[in-house]
C-alpha cells in the first residue's frame, strides 16, 4: 500500500468509532475519494455495505448511528409511535428483538444493509403542521450528541394512535396508554392543536377521559380539531371504532 493511501487509512480508523456506518462525503472528508474507498473495499479494509456507504471491517454496526446515517438522506427521519414510548419506558411487554418504527415526511425504502441488522418498519406520515426543519417535539434521544432524532413520549403516544385500525391493534394502545400518567398536558395539547387527524384527536382523548389520565382534564376539547359533530367511524380486524365528538 502506498504510504500516502496507508495514512489516510490510518486517520479514518482513528477519527471513527467503531461500528459507525460512513457515507462517501463523510469519506471524502477525511481525504478518501470515491475510488479509494473502492480500492479499500476490494483490499478487505473497509465494508461495502451499499453504493457509497462503507464500514469497517470485522465490526457490528450500531443502531445510534445507522440511524442518524439516515436521516440525512430520508426527509423528516426519527424514531417514533411504539419504539419511541418503549425507549422512554412506555411498554407492557419486551419482545425478543422489537422492531423499530420509523417515521419519515417522504416516500423512502429503507437499505438492505440496514433492515439485515435492525428490524424495522417505515411510516410516511405528515400527521403534525409542522416545518420538516423543525418538527414538533422531535430532538436527540435523551439530548445527547450522539443521539438520533426521536420523537417525545407525548408524539410517539399520538403516532401510535394515528396507527389504530391500520397497523396497530387498539387493545395494545389502551394498554400502552395506562403508562401514560405522568404525561405533559401542556406538549400534548400543542402537539393536538396541530394534528391533522380527527380520529387521532378523538381517540387520545376518548381513551384518556376512559383510563381517567390526569393531563386528559388539562386539556380543553373545544380547542382541539375534533371534526364534525357527527361520530368518526371505522371498521378493523377488531370490530367497528367509534369515536364520539
Amino acid at each position: 500500500m502506498a504510504t500516502t493511501s496507508k495514512s489516510k487509512l490510518n486517520s479514518l480508523y482513528a477519527q471513527t468509532p467503531s461500528g459507525v456506518p460512513l457515507a462517501s462525503h463523510e469519506l471524502a472528508n477525511l481525504g478518501i475519494s470515491a475510488d479509494l474507498a473502492v480500492h479499500y473495499a476490494r483490499s478487505g479494509w473497509l465494508v461495502r455495505l451499499a453504493r457509497g456507504v462503507y464500514s469497517r471491517p470485522g465490526e457490528a454496526l450500531q443502531l445510534h448511528p445507522s440511524l442518524q446515517l439516515l436521516e440525512r438522506t430520508i426527509e423528516g427521519f426519527h424514531v417514533g409511535g411504539k419504539t419511541a414510548l418503549s425507549w422512554y419506558g412506555v411498554r407492557h411487554f419486551v419482545a425478543q428483538q422489537e422492531e423499530l418504527h420509523l417515521y419519515g415526511t417522504k416516500a423512502a425504502k429503507l437499505p438492505d444493509w440496514f433492515l439485515e441488522r435492525f428490524p424495522a418498519e417505515y411510516h410516511r406520515k405528515r400527521l403534525f403542521d409542522e416545518e420538516v426543519s423543525s418538527m414538533l417535539a422531535v430532538s436527540s434521544f435523551e439530548a445527547r450528541k450522539d443521539g438520533p432524532l426521536t420523537s417525545s413520549p407525548e408524539r410517539a403516544l399520538l403516532e401510535l394512535l394515528s396507527e389504530v385500525g391500520i397497523r396497530q391493534p387498539l387493545q395494545e394502545a389502551r394498554e400502552l396508554m395506562e403508562s401514560t400518567y405522568s404525561f405533559r398536558a401542556d406538549v400534548l395539547g400543542k402537539l393536538l392543536k396541530k394534528c391533522s387527524s380527527v380520529k387521532t384527536v378523538r381517540l387520545c382523548l376518548q381513551l384518556g377521559n376512559e383510563l381517567s389520565l390526569p393531563w386528559v382534564k388539562k386539556l380543553k376539547p373545544a380547542e382541539l380539531p375534533t371534526g364534525s359533530d357527527r361520530p368518526w367511524v371505522s371498521r378493523s380486524k377488531e370490530g367497528l371504532l367509534v369515536l364520539k365528538p
